[in-house]
């Protein structure tokens, strides 16, 4: 199994140094090492010595990036909150939030075959994490980190008004949102796109019962 290569960003201001990239490709080649041999043989089948020979990279400089194996796909499973997030960026401050969230979340989740093959490798590491409990907390600390994240992200387009609490709370619905169809997605053998159990059409529904009181989005 073969996971898609991240967006890689073009040179301009404020863009990664050359040494800064170079170390972010290297934990790129790392993860998607570790997705491909726990889709082979599961994490228990897997260890850091695997992982760093699939990669061709020394064993110390796996762990000069990583604690253990399980903490190896945090960059795969992260990739996916950072596109999202930067298509929510790209709505303009004014446009309804409903509108804005739904659309980057379709946007993420749908469209396009690096999407589908990303949304693959995260439901197999999804399926290994439900029995591998350091595998489910880098799926979850990922997730607390996206959230963070997503704050001020929602705090521009809600402008500078925006109750503080209200910014906060949309941000962690969102997030779970996101979270919970995946996760509900991923435990099934629904496609990766069209009808109503795909990643983008779950991730609205949760996304809209999640909110749907929030005086923010009214």
């Amino acid at each position: 199994m073969r996971s898609p290569r991240p967006y890689a960003p073009q040179s301009g201001p404020g863009t990664p140094s050359l040494t800064e990239r170079r170390k972010a490709a290297t934990q790129i080649d790392i993860a998607r090492a570790a997705c491909e041999l726990f889709a082979e043989h599961g994490p228990d089948g897997t260890t850091a010595e695997d992982i760093a020979h699939r990669a061709g990279v020394a064993l110390r400089t796996f762990y000069r990036y990583f604690r253990n194996k399980q903490e190896a796909v945090a960059p795969l499973l992260a990739g996916g909150g950072d596109a999202w997030r930067a298509l929510l960026a790209e709505e303009d401050p004014g446009t309804p939030l409903t509108e804005a969230l739904e659309r980057a979340v379709t946007r993420a989740l749908s469209d396009s075959q690096a999407v589908e093959e990303g949304l693959e490798v995260t439901r197999g590491l999804l399926r290994a994490a439900a029995t591998d409990e350091a595998l489910r907390a880098v799926w979850y600390r990922v997730n607390q980190e996206s959230e963070e994240r997503l704050v001020p992200v929602v705090a521009r387009l809600a402008g500078p008004g925006a109750d503080p609490i209200g910014v906060r709370l949309l941000a962690a619905a969102a997030t779970d949102a996101i979270r919970v169809a995946l996760e509900l997605w991923s435990a099934g053998d629904a496609p990766v796109s069209g009808g109503p159990s795909s990643p983008a059409a779950l991730a609205v529904r949760c996304l809209r019962e999640l909110t749907g009181a929030m005086p923010l989005l009214r």
